[in-house]
């Protein structure tokens, strides 16, 4: 069974995604992602898939999945039946994680995590307890007391020796592989929208035709819409619009460029149009944003705080009709 791509974005001023999920029963949804995933699956029992290699599971069960790699679980029944069956994930990029050891010797055994963690990791009760205990600090609503749970469990699953590998090594050689070198003409979904992606992320500032993205993605207009909606959830014009206000915003913080200068830098047209998807996105205008954060040496909190309970458009099942 061929994989569905789950495109997954980590929320703007976050480093890492948390996503909690509950639900009665879970299905299975064999699937890849660029990022690193780990989860912690409680209150179920069933059959956990990761790569080549397939086995029971129960309680806390404790996993990381390596980029690219397929995977998903399937749960048979909850062990409580009066509460919902859990599944807490974490996705991260290895380029965020190498970046931490690199810049912090205190997070150096994270190179280790990656490298042990290429075939997939099941770890022991101990780790799966260690990991329930953070799950306020996980879950809390603060972007920076959950990237402190994320770190400090990662730290600690990079010390552990109770960790069993899961897939074989031909099962993480083949995820690597098909990630990076699609055969010629079958490119897939994950394929063509990473052209799109990367050229979006190159020319976010010019004044891009659709056309253009239809051609690198070897798609129809109609088509990349679909794409887009599915797996980013939004249309292609929304997510150019972040890309350029994420620009901006950063410039605001970290240089003294007049705010006409930053507008056109990051693509808008003109300043009015940047003033308005300014305030629309952040809640305030461009200048109250550079006040704010002069005054206070931080960016203001978002006023809608980011929701856990939301996943990747990618998976999402569409509503039945009738």
């Amino acid at each position: 069974m061929k994989p569905q791509y789950e495109r997954v974005t980590i929320p703007d001023g976050c480093s890492v995604r948390v996503y909690h999920r509950q639900l009665a029963q879970i299905p299975f949804e064999w699937h890849h992602h660029p990022e690193y995933e780990l989860t912690l699956t409680m209150n179920s029992r069933g059959q956990r898939f990761i790569g080549d290699h397939i086995a029971s599971y129960e309680r806390d069960d404790l996993v990381l999945v390596p980029p690219d790699m397929p995977h998903t679980w399937s749960s048979a029944e909850s062990i409580d039946a009066r509460t919902p069956q859990v599944a807490l994930v974490v996705w991260f990029s290895g380029d965020w994680v190498r970046r931490m050891a690199d810049c912090c010797p205190e997070y150096a055994a994270l190179r280790k995590l990656l490298r042990r963690g290429a075939p997939g990791l099941s770890f022991g009760a101990g780790c799966a307890a260690a990991m329930r205990a953070r799950l306020p600090l996980l879950l809390d609503a603060s972007s920076r007391a959950r990237l402190a749970a994320v770190l400090d469990t990662l730290a600690e699953l990079a010390d552990t020796e109770d960790a069993m590998p899961l897939a074989s090594p031909s099962a993480h050689i083949r995820a690597n592989t098909s990630a990076r070198t699609p055969a010629a003409g079958t490119a897939s979904e994950a394929e063509r929208l990473n052209r799109v992606f990367d050229l979006l992320d190159r020319r976010f500032n010019e004044p891009l035709r659709i056309a253009e993205l239809c051609a690198v993605a070897s798609l129809s207009e109609r088509s990349l819409h679909r794409y887009f909606v599915r797996h980013v959830g939004e249309s292609v014009g929304r997510y150019l619009i972040r890309l350029r206000l994420g620009y901006a915003t950063r410039q605001l913080t970290e240089t003294t460029w007049p705010i006409a200068m930053i507008a056109t830098k990051a693509g808008f047209p003109n300043l009015a149009n940047f003033n308005r998807q300014f305030l629309a996105a952040r809640g305030m205008t461009p200048g109250a944003w550079r006040r704010f954060f002069e005054m206070h040496g931080r960016a203001p909190e978002p006023e809608a705080p980011v929701a856990l309970d939301r996943r990747s458009p990618s998976l999402e099942r569409p509503a039945k009709r009738g």
